[in-house]
């Protein structure tokens, strides 16, 4: 502590000592009649008249300091300024107020936020209080409010972002129309002269304003982004071939048509029915003018149609005569059409033929064969025919084409045979199209498809993904986001992954965090974690068969059977031809690694920024000749355009690389350092490179030198030199670390090492297990606008937070509880968070930083070890005590998986709230609390830490209910006190207990959930969602949950000793055995709620009945509610765990790990032993207040003893201590003979093996015996065997409880071995209790049918046989077999 400080200090309490003394003595003189001392102090400074208005005085100037605190917090821009000042005055008077800040200071918002905010908490405490005045002190009770609060307001705010505004396809095909101008206006950078609208009504009306058909450019820029958009999915096997081409606009602009073309999906089976409605016009022109005007993308059709028909008729007849007549023919047409009597003059009930024979036609033109010359010819005279003869039947007409004939327009006149034939002429039309491009293909399959699909395209897309996708990023072009610039004038970003190992096979692995970093114009990184899972799965991942004969190939066939469809279509290829080709193989592993968790897919989503920069740069840069051909003309010609240097191509590609670099970081980076620099270009490699080398002093001793390393591919000069385990990595940069880098938390070290190799302005965090968009990538120069501008009008953002859509809801039900909980945060919560309340910090992945800031501030995570295990939030502690701001944007989202089964969400949820028991005790949190005003400081506990400890009072409130009553039961209190009307109808401890409840079973999640629903989809789709979670056990899930978290978290606070917990990412869900669900679960779970289920058996026993319905159900029903989910939920969310034959060999496996010796290299999976010693290790690091806190907490095991051994029938009568103490005599007989046995067991069970059975035969009878005569002489019944097992079994458990605790006394004392030897027998028993009920329900086979259905009834809605994946592959197999 430093000199100031401490002077600082002695003039405090030197104040506050004067202040004892002035205020009495002012306030004395107040007295017009003081008491003895009252009126001595007066005589003692005189009587002065005047003297009174001194304690006026007085009190101002003690309470100036709290009047100058309202004044700064009402203006915070002066506190600001004051706290940041330099001015040795203003230093002063800071000083005193509280020392030099260098972290924490200058954090206030404008007065417009703290408005916001101050309000908001202010009407959630007014309606707190009028609803729950008299529970003020139960946290949860507000956190109940916050709940309802920000769902209203998370809400409001979403609308008034336009969020859900396009959801569905029929919303999108009816707002199709301003999506060019939308694309135009928030994709395209702005010109010179052109300002973007600002304002509300701007951001409340946001019209863009329709693409004209003499808007040429805005129309082709449009197109090249919307099918870069719609490749992107036929790439990723979301929609087929014929979807594709329904989806897409023309790449190639035709200039001579002059109108919108729109993509064929809005057009389908327009014409079909415009041909209907003209053959049944009657000859009204402005009936059916109106009629096909009605619907505008009919009338597009039609207009599109008869421009192409027209297009390729002259563009196909070549010969004089046959131009003559077209050109007479179509000149015809147009005059009738000017003068608006075509229906009248022309007979149009005739156009189906000519359809037919048009339709035929582009048949031979999309064939294009030599051999169908002779019938394009006949097609060609069949619509000459049918137009002059059929339809115009016109005089003029005949007379002309007889000209042509030869003849004098007298029909006959010249000899048949030397009468001209049109269109039979050699040079007369061209065919077949040489040469066939490009665009002329796009044409010719685009008019087919307007001509024949006489369907409604209404369900294109048919899948899920690729519809929700269209919708959202629809939607986001009519949100408020910033303008675009030209990507030369954008901010630069990075993709960064960290610690991966690829093995000999080539398969990626990852030990630790990888970190994805790439680069953008302004410049910006991105951070991907990764932790042990695979990159790229293997042939043999992908065909292995698990013990259900199902392998992941033919899960992901399952659960993803349309992508699967379109996946052989899109290779050409079947099932049989996949493994028969090394491409096709790959192009498998691809597929099936794309629909996992890996980080193949990751990378693949980070690299569409890339692509996407390409396109913009081209759109950036490309003339109108080259707009109008088209960004797929000069990809096609990518090769020819690569040897120029100045090639639009060759800008193209050096414009994204100078703005984007991608680097991978690993810890390890194994044997094959071979990265694939043909897919990606851009991709760099950074990891620890560990070498041996000779020191340089005399001793030449061989030491490890570390050092952090970048390399990049090194293309071979030749395809032919690549040579099998040839080492294609270049070394770009390599610096020597001091020491190894890993020393604290694994994924934020990783992150730091390699940090240093990103570049430019922004860093974009992602995590290992995400994905990303072409659509998303394009609007990411928009997003990094925002750093340029302030937000709140304070400070520039440092951190721009972004919205995640999870994909892995599809699984299992427990995958889509999960889902709806992550997406209510991610979206309705950080939403609130970042507006109004403040407090928005760095929740993970797929935030993005400005580089520079955090650089000079710490780095983007934290790497203590076990303090800073939740390394991401800690980055956002850290930029709002450094003057940062943090801001969240909905117009931008990426992919994130998530965990799938109920273990691997519960060790997720057990490292989140293991890292909120580490927030809870960080100095960052305490800063944060103390600069905070009040009414944020609200904001951030119940947003952080404040949550888990509501959920901790949550539980805590039904043990002290429960061990209260317990207390007053055992007591006899409760006997007299149920009779007073008071005790009865105890109205706060029911409304305790209903907030309580509300808590327990998900309402702090549903409510939110319900919310972001009903705004992205709908209410009535979030309304049906709410009512099948709850048939799916959705509370069961949340229920189970608030254990975990509980758990976790309260052991943290007592004991600290957080670490990682690796849950794994596969997506395939299936049987977890009873002795890994026993392990995982058994303390946080298993051991709480048997100790509730003996509470309330012994109340059921002992207790008075409720007379109010209401208290019942609070009171009782509910927590046998938790009681029941917190023993069973395991098994009920656990595939095929009601299954007969997986109930045996869970039996068996159970007994073997059971009984299995521990040791040094035993893993817990093996062992008891090893596991039960390794559950204790929180308390070796424990300190001694966690020890002593230990021990107390234990303490409550000996009330059963106490209280119950009163109320067997052989004791009722007396109340003699003498009973309690004969039973402690009772339980250390029974150790002593427990430890006898062990000893026996020990020393006698080899030599001696008949003489230790007899002496245990003698025990047993013994025993039997003693029992026997109680039940004879003092009339024990079988309540008081229930009630004596109830009361000494909760004390044993304590005693090892303290026991384990003091374990080195123990052990010391040579008493260890029997502890292990009684806790066996305790977890043998637990064990028993737990599995008992599961092997009586697997009696019955519609127990496990209704399991299976429970669980997967999300995937049913989407075509997903469950019975197939787990019984029909075996079917397969065994009839293969037969075969």
């Amino acid at each position: 502590m430093s000199l100031h400080v401490k002077l600082r200090y002695i003039l405090k309490v030197v104040a506050a000592a004067a202040w004892v003394i002035v205020l009495p003595v002012t306030y004395a003189y107040t007295w017009e009649n003081p008491p003895g001392f009252a009126r001595e102090i007066k005589s003692w400074f005189g009587n002065d008249s005047k003297s009174p208005t001194l304690f006026i005085l007085a009190l101002v100037i003690y309470l100036s300091p709290n009047m100058l605190a309202g004044i700064l917090f009402l203006f915070p821009f002066i506190r600001r300024l004051l706290e940041g000042s330099n001015y040795r005055i203003v230093m002063l008077i800071m000083w005193w107020s509280q020392p030099r800040l260098y972290v924490g200071r200058a954090m206030h918002e404008s007065a417009f936020s703290l408005f916001k905010y101050t309000m908001f908490w202010i009407l959630l405490i007014i309606t707190k209080l009028a609803f729950s005045y008299y529970i003020e002190v139960y946290f949860m009770d507000t956190q109940i409010w916050y709940a309802i609060f920000s769902t209203m307001f998370g809400g409001v705010y979403g609308a008034f972002r336009r969020l859900g505004e396009i959801r569905t396809l029929g919303m999108l095909r009816s707002r199709f129309q301003s999506l060019p101008g939308a694309f135009n206006a928030c994709l395209i950078p702005l010109d010179k002269d052109e300002h973007k609208k600002k304002g509300l009504k701007a951001t409340l009306s946001r019209r863009f304003e329709k693409i004209e058909s003499n808007r040429g450019k805005e129309a082709a820029r449009f197109a090249q982004l919307w099918n870069e958009i719609i490749t992107s999915f036929r790439e990723e096997d979301l929609i087929n071939n014929r979807e594709m081409d329904l989806l897409l606009v023309p790449y190639w602009a035709d200039r001579s048509l002059e109108i919108i073309q729109w993509p064929p999906f809005l057009l389908a089976s327009k014409i079909p029915i415009a041909l209907d409605m003209a053959k049944d016009s009657n000859g009204k022109d402005q009936e059916l003018k109106k009629r096909i005007e009605a619907d505008y993308y009919m009338s597009c059709a039609v207009s599109e149609c008869y421009s192409s028909f027209k297009s390729i008729i002259n563009f196909m007849v070549e010969g004089k005569p046959e131009k003559k007549v077209v050109d007479y023919i179509f000149s015809e047409v147009e005059k009738h059409k000017e003068t608006g009597n075509l229906v009248s003059e022309y007979k149009i009930s005739c156009l189906p033929s000519l359809y037919e024979h048009f339709v035929k036609l582009m048949k031979c033109l999309l064939e294009n064969k030599q051999e169908d010359r002779d019938q394009v010819v006949i097609l060609f005279q069949d619509m000459l025919e049918v137009v002059t003869r059929d339809i115009m039947m016109e005089d003029h007409i005949q007379s002309f084409l007889d000209s042509i004939h030869g003849g004098s327009g007298h029909e006959g006149m010249t000899p048949l045979d030397q009468q001209y034939q049109l269109f039979a002429s050699s040079g007369a039309i061209r065919f077949p199209i040489e040469p066939m491009t490009e665009a002329w293909k796009e044409k010719i399959n685009r008019l087919y498809l307007l001509l024949t699909v006489k369907e409604s395209a209404m369900d294109v897309p048919s899948n899920l993904e690729a519809r929700r996708r269209m919708s959202y990023f629809s939607n986001s072009l009519f949100m408020d986001m910033p303008p675009s610039p030209k990507v030369r004038n954008m901010l630069s970003f990075s993709e960064y992954n960290v610690n991966f190992l690829f093995n000999p096979s080539g398969i990626l692995k990852l030990q630790e965090a990888v970190l994805v970093a790439s680069a953008f114009a302004c410049s910006a990184h991105v951070l991907t974690p990764y932790y042990t899972e695979e990159v790229l799965f293997s042939l043999r991942d992908l065909e292995e068969e698990n013990e259900d004969g199902v392998s992941i190939l033919f899960y992901l066939q399952k659960i993803f059977p349309d992508e699967w469809s379109n996946f052989l279509e899109r290779v050409r290829s079947n099932i049989e031809d996949l493994k028969g080709s090394e491409e096709l193989q790959e192009e498998l592993r691809l597929w099936a690694s794309y629909r996992g968790q890996t980080l193949t897919r990751t990378v693949r989503g980070m690299m569409y920024y890339r692509k996407a920069l390409e396109l913009q740069a081209f759109l950036d840069m490309a003339g109108d000749d080259d707009l109008m051909q088209g960004y797929k003309a000069i990809e096609l010609n990518a090769e020819d355009q690569k040897k120029g240097e100045r090639s639009l191509w060759a800008q193209c590609q050096a414009v994204a690389d100078m703005k984007f670099t991608y680097v991978v970081s690993c810890q390890q980076y194994g044997i094959q350092k071979r990265v694939s620099a043909d897919s990606y270009p851009s991709l760099r490699v950074a990891y620890i490179d560990e070498v041996e080398e000779a020191s340089k002093d005399r001793t030449k001793k061989i030491q490890k030198v570390y050092y952090s390393a970048l390399v990049k591919a090194a293309l071979p000069k030749s395809s032919g030199s690549l040579e099998p385990g040839q080492n294609l990595d270049q070394v770009i940069y390599k610096i020597k670390l001091p020491g190894p880098a890993i020393l604290g938390e694994g994924k934020p070290e990783n992150q730091n090492h390699a940090i240093i190799f990103t570049r430019g302005e922004g860093l974009q965090t992602i995590d290992m297990n995400q994905d990303n968009y072409m659509e998303e990538a394009l609007k990411m120069r928009n997003l990094l606008q925002e750093f340029l501008k302030k937000h709140g009008g304070v400070r520039y953002p440092t951190i721009l937070g972004l919205r995640e859509h999870i994909f892995t809801g599809s699984v299992s039900s427990l995958a889509w509880f999960m889902s709806n909980q992550e997406t209510s945060f991610v979206t309705i919560g950080q939403r609130l968070l970042a507006n109004p309340l403040k407090v928005r910090f760095h929740y993970g992945h797929p935030d993005v930083f400005d580089r520079l800031f955090h650089l000079s501030r710490g780095g983007v995570s934290k790497a203590s070890k076990v303090i800073n295990l939740s390394e991401d939030i800690f980055a956002g502690f850290n930029s709002t005590l450094r003057e940062g701001n943090v801001t969240h944007h909905e117009y931008i989202q990426v992919g994130k998986g998530r965990d799938v089964g109920l273990n691997q969400i519960s060790m997720f949820e057990a490292k989140i709230a293991n890292g909120n028991g580490e927030q809870t005790l960080s100095r960052d949190i305490y800063r944060l609390g103390h600069r905070f005003d009040f009414f944020r400081m609200l904001s951030c506990y119940f947003t952080t830490v404040g949550f888990y400890f509501s959920t901790l009072v949550t539980v805590l409130t039904v043990y002290v209910f429960l061990y209260g009553r317990l207390y007053l039961v055992l007591s006899g209190l409760e006997e007299g006190l149920s009779n007073q009307r008071a005790f009865r109808n105890n109205k706060p401890l029911q409304v305790a207990l209903a907030s309580q409840s509300f808590v327990q079973i998900g309402f702090l999640m549903a409510l939110p959930m319900l919310m972001e629903i009903g705004l992205e989809r709908g209410f009535r789709t979030a309304l049906s969602e709410f009512v099948l979670m709850q048939l799916q056990l959705a509370p069961v899930f949340f229920t189970f949950s608030l254990g975990t978290k509980t758990h976790y978290y309260g052991r943290t606070l007592l004991h600290g000793g957080a670490k990682y917990r690796a849950t794994g990412r596969g997506f395939v869900v299936f049987h977890a055995k009873f002795a890994e669900n026993y392990r995982l679960y058994s303390r946080s779970h298993f051991v709480k709620g048997i100790e509730l289920l003996i509470l309330l058996i012994v109340y059921e026993i002992f207790g008075q009945p409720y007379r109010s319905a209401l208290a019942y159900v609070l009171i009782t029903v509910s927590m046998w509610f938790m009681v029941g989910t917190w023993l069973f939920a395991p098994f009920l969310f656990n595939p095929s765990g009601f299954e007969w034959q997986k109930i045996v060999d869970d039996w068996t496996d159970w007994n073997k790990w059971i009984s299995n010796r521990g040791g040094i290299g035993v893993p817990p999976e093996k062992s008891w032993e090893s596991w039960w010693e390794e559950e204790q290790e929180h308390l070796r690091h424990s300190g001694v207040r966690g020890i002593i806190a230990e021990i107390l907490l234990s303490l409550r095991f000996f009330i059963y003893q106490y209280g119950l051994v009163y109320h067997l029938s052989i004791t009722k009568r007396t109340k003699s201590f003498l009973v309690y103490g004969v039973s402690w005599l009772v339980i250390f007989f029974m150790l002593s003979v427990m430890k006898t046995i062990s000893v026996g067991r020990r020393r006698f069970s080899a030599n001696f093996q008949l003489v230790f059975r007899l002496f245990k035969g003698m025990i047993f009878m013994t025993f039997v015996s003693v029992l026997v005569i109680l039940i004879a002489l003092p009339h024990m019944t079988v309540q008081d065997i229930i009630v004596c097992i109830l009361a000494f079994m909760p004390t044993g458990w304590g005693l090892l409880l303290i026991a384990q605790a003091l374990k080195p006394i123990v052990h010391r004392a040579g008493f260890w071995g029997s502890i292990r030897t009684l806790a066996r027998g305790y977890e043998i028993v637990m064990g028993l209790l737990l599995f008992t009920p599961v092997a009586f329900l697997a009696w019955f086979p519609f127990v496990s049918e209704f399991q299976t259905r429970m669980l997967f009834n999300q995937a049913f809605s989407r075509g997903l046989q469950i019975s197939r994946i787990l019984g029909g592959h075996r079917k397969d197999r065994s009839s293969r077999h037969k075969d």
